[in-house]
């Protein structure tokens, strides 16, 4: 056994977009980090589709750059497309989509990676993990090389036990062509967690040149392009000659977004199935591994195959299929709204099915993966295990779906991981901070059946969470724990003066007696058709006074319900805390609370089963516990 000199604080294991943006922030902050994976050619790699954002997940990926991380920013530098989706609603559920160019994101994450200072990407296979006692201390790989760390982050995505399945067709696998990790579901078992088992797919992706576009509907990008980085691209080479361990750049690429090289977005095209597809379905449905019985894990409800899409709506004689191209420079399109998993040979009739794809060529078929992942009621909102000290989990291990939520635990698992080196509390946002904590929140007192998704009808404060404001939220926070540089805060002070002084202006500028602000309020008033408009400001600068004008209202009364709330929050639980003495406690809240064992008296009432009789049992008994314990230590 070879020990590898050199001793880390934070090791993470995977480099997929919640690996990235662990190590990216734990080096950052400070700590020395191990980015370790299978393979280093496939660093941030887009296993599905190459997008990036949509209801709910783009408020994720602003929350991650408002913080810090890097999500947001290689985005927009690589996107080929961007979109605003639910414009014509309420401001709460406006949202980003943006596809993107699957290799250049690739490579620029990877690029990122190598280039940050204290952070080592290696390629390694991972197979077990060195513990002392219930302290996790490194891991050991397949070259039987042991690394030391005081903290590490698993982040494998689908790859534990990861089996791919084709028809009746199985092979091991965490994504078509990789190996799947084979040993750290053992060694997890080892430490005394659960292991269960989920599924995903994804569709086949044909050539542009088998496409008779004559058929399908244009859908072009919108312009300007919304992008999701609240900071522009001319400041990167200021930021990366501070970060990298280079003086110089030797190429212009990662500075360059592909908008500007190319000059132009690229559009996807809207086509669907046919009554013909619906029927080679039903007859091939007991091809289906799902359908067979050979799959054990549940997929996505809300990205479900084409075969369950037949055979749950099976009133409806077709369904969307969108045809979204992976780049600049290939000719691959993704058949969003196909996922399969039925043999070959039937999805190249199922595709040629499609309106317009009659005669397509499949240059990669369809497949399922299945996956082991750790039910998130074993780890701290802080995302720790809590089984083994100093052990992280993110990602689809925890069982989420998406890059989007893969990448926000990322952020928060590197962050604490770090943070718990230099005996730091852990960073724990609130469900009224941020959808990363409705996020986080929910995982650990919920139950997972089936792939997480986030979306904004979760979040109980969705119009104080808006993706517009994320960084009015939590930039000055992630300048204070390390993660965003001077650079970036300094833009965001001065964005968040001007937005101030502008509000300031409306509500004390009059036309008559009439406030600029109360104009504002009506519905048909935009903010340019006010006298004496700044015509310096920004769009997204003029977004955000629109929403804090015409909403205020709604939005005070969210920030009351978020005050009202503040002291149950606040209410901490020990975690010795012993929920069997409490007499009129429900058998299912004793149970739950048991087993999830909740940190304050708001996440209790957030458990399935608690009511909020319970709460209140658990409030009376926590007294009773203070008062005991203040009599005693009278004594």
């Amino acid at each position: 056994m070879f020990n590898y000199s050199k001793e880390y604080d934070v090791i993470v294991v995977g480099a997929g977009h919640a690996g990235i943006e662990a190590a990216l922030a734990a080096a950052k902050i400070g700590a020395q980090v191990l980015l370790v994976t299978s393979n280093v050619d496939t660093v941030g790699q887009m296993s599905c589709n190459p997008s990036i954002g949509g209801s709910a997940k783009s408020h994720l990926v602003r929350e991650i750059d408002a913080l810090g991380g890097e999500i947001g920013r290689t985005t927009d530098i690589t996107g080929i497309q961007f979109r605003t989706l639910n414009k014509s609603k309420g401001p709460a559920i406006w949202a980003t989509r943006a596809q993107c160019d699957k290799k250049a994101y690739q490579f620029r994450m990877k690029w990122i990676c190598e280039r940050q200072i204290n952070l080592d990407l290696k390629q390694e296979q991972v197979v077990s993990f060195e513990t002392k006692g219930r302290k996790i201390i490194g891991i050991t790989t397949a070259n039987q090389t042991r690394y030391l760390g005081k903290t590490v982050i698993i982040t494998t995505g689908t790859f534990l036990h990861g089996l791919i399945h084709i028809g009746k067709t199985r092979q091991g696998g965490g994504r078509s062509g990789e190996m799947p990790s084979i040993g750290i579901s053992e060694s997890l078992k080892a430490l005394g967690l659960n292991l269960k088992r989920l599924k995903t797919g994804t569709p086949p992706r044909i050539l542009r040149s088998s496409i008779d576009f004559s058929k399908t509907e244009e859908q072009p990008g919108d312009t300007p392009p919304p992008l999701f980085s609240f900071w522009p691209h001319d400041m990167f080479h200021v930021e990366q000659e501070r970060i990298c361990h280079c003086a110089t750049l030797n190429n212009n690429f990662p500075a360059t977004s592909i908008l500007q090289r190319v000059g132009k977005q690229l559009s996807c095209f809207l086509t669907k199935t046919t009554p013909q597809t619906k029927e080679i379905i039903k007859e091939n449905l007991h091809l289906s591994p799902m359908y067979s019985g050979q799959i054990e894990g549940i997929g996505p409800r809300y990205c479900p195959s084409i075969e369950d899409k037949i055979v749950k709506f099976s009133e409806k004689e077709t369904h969307h299929i969108f045809l979204e191209p992976e780049g600049i420079e290939t000719d691959e399109f993704y058949l969003n709204g196909l996922s399969t998993s039925l043999p070959y040979q039937v999805q190249v009739q199922l595709v040629r099915s499609v309106v317009g794809l009659e005669n397509a060529e499949i240059l990669r078929p369809a497949y399922a993966v299945e996956y082991d992942f750790v039910p998130p009621n074993q780890i701290f909102p802080s995302l720790e295990s809590k089984i083994c000290e100093n052990l992280f989990l993110a990602g689809q291990i925890n069982g989420t779906s998406g890059y989007e939520e893969a990448a926000a635990q990322g952020l928060i698992a590197g962050m604490n991981a770090a943070r718990r080196c230099i005996n730091k509390p852990p960073v724990i946002l609130k469900r009224n901070e941020a959808y990363i904590g409705v996020m986080i929140d929910d995982l650990i007192n919920v139950e997972i059946k089936e792939p997480y998704r986030v979306f904004t009808s979760r979040a109980e404060y969705r119009l104080l969470l808006r993706q517009d404001n994320a960084d009015l939220r939590l930039s000055e926070f992630g300048y204070d724990i390390g993660l965003l540089p001077r650079e970036r805060f300094d833009i965001f002070l001065r964005k968040r003066n001007t937005i101030t002084r502008e509000i300031d202006r409306l509500n004390n500028t009059r036309i008559g007696s009439t406030p600029l602000s109360h104009l504002l309020r009506r519905p048909e008033v935009n903010y340019r058709d006010l006298p004496g408009f700044d015509k310096s400001l920004s769009q997204d600068v003029i977004d955000v006074i629109e929403v804090e004008i015409k909403y205020q209202g709604y939005i005070e009364r969210q920030q009351t319900e978020v005050q009202k709330l503040k002291n149950i929050e606040g209410k901490q639980i020990p975690n010795s805390f012993n929920y069997d003495v409490i007499l009129g406690l429900g058998n299912e809240a004793r149970e739950n609370l048991r087993n999830i064992r909740p940190l304050s008296l708001g996440q209790a009432a957030r458990v399935p089963g608690v009511s909020p009789t319970d709460i209140g049992l658990i409030a009376i008994w926590l007294k009773r516990t203070e008062a005991s314990a203040g009599a005693r230590s009278g004594d």
